[in-house]
């Protein structure tokens, strides 16, 4: 940041402008709003860590699912549509042609939008259990013009309606889940028989040495205040956190009986897999 003691005024660059205050931009600012939020939460993740119950989603504040939507939102505009969609067999030209889609865990809804601004004659059914999230979701698609393609339910993985889809997506949440190989065998019910699973989660190896990197830490610090705590609250007994790894996350999928895993993308933040029955 500049300042000019003739004007009085400060200044930005433009590339200091594109990640401070465009919201298209890596949102760097928005890093520290979600850890605002979460450490508003602190006395109760150390109760938590105590007796293992866990803390939920919902039970965070605001700032938290506001500042998850700022920080996921940029990426998902860079990569969605330009890299992961093209990057799976087929799936491109399916949306194209007119698909159905089903975003699980969808937040405040920007990937869900995201598609549906992309593909104009492919419907969208995003839902997530966090009711707050799903109102703001509403207004998004209200005001990206696309209310008559898009829809939202309150819904858990295990209990989101429908079946037949084309193309079902999950955004950095699986990790969050209390049981993810129940929520993958509800992905693989919803799925038409030549469906496909996109599933993108945080950069992460298998071996624990190999995260201590600066993406590494950061998801360190976001698993023990959010992930593990919310996978904690749910039953099912697992808690992958920020950080499983492709190995946890394909013997998921293995478990729950998809016979087709691959990656076929990853970014700084990301790792990108294409799952089919």
């Amino acid at each position: 940041m500049s300042y000019d003691p003739a004007t009085g005024e400060f200044s930005l660059t433009e590339e200091q402008a594109f990640c401070l205050a465009d919201p298209n931009g890596p949102d760097v600012s928005a890093a520290f709003l979600i850890a605002l939020g979460y450490l508003r939460a602190e006395p109760r993740i150390t109760e938590a860590f105590r007796t293992g119950a866990g803390v939920g989603w919902h039970e965070q504040h605001e700032d938290v699912f506001v500042g998850c939507d700022a920080f996921c939102r940029p990426g998902y505009v860079a990569e969605l549509v330009p890299n992961w969609i093209p990057a799976l067999d087929g799936v491109d030209a399916k949306l194209t042609a007119g698909g159905r889609v089903a975003d699980f865990g969808c937040g405040l809804g920007s990937s869900s939008v995201l598609l549906a601004q992309a593909y104009p004659r492919t419907t969208v059914v995003g839902s997530d259990y966090h009711a707050e999230s799903i109102e703001l979701a509403r207004k998004k698609a209200a005001e990206g013009g696309v209310s008559d393609r898009v829809s939202f339910e309150v819904a858990t993985a295990q209990t989101f309606t429908g079946t037949g889809y084309d193309l079902v997506t999950m955004f950095d949440c699986l990790h969050d889940m209390g049981d993810p190989v129940g929520a993958a065998k509800r992905v693989r019910e919803a799925l038409a028989p030549d469906g496909t699973w996109l599933l993108v989660e945080p950069a992460a190896a298998d071996n624990v040495e190999d995260n201590f990197n600066p993406v590494g830490r950061l998801y360190y610090a976001g698993s023990t205040f959010l992930c593990v705590p919310n996978g904690l609250s749910q039953p099912g007994g697992y808690a992958l956190g920020a950080q499983a790894g492709e190995a946890a996350i394909r013997q998921v999928m293995t478990d729950a009986g998809f016979t087709r895993f691959r990656r076929t993308a990853q970014t700084a933040f990301n790792l990108v897999y294409e799952i089919r029955p």
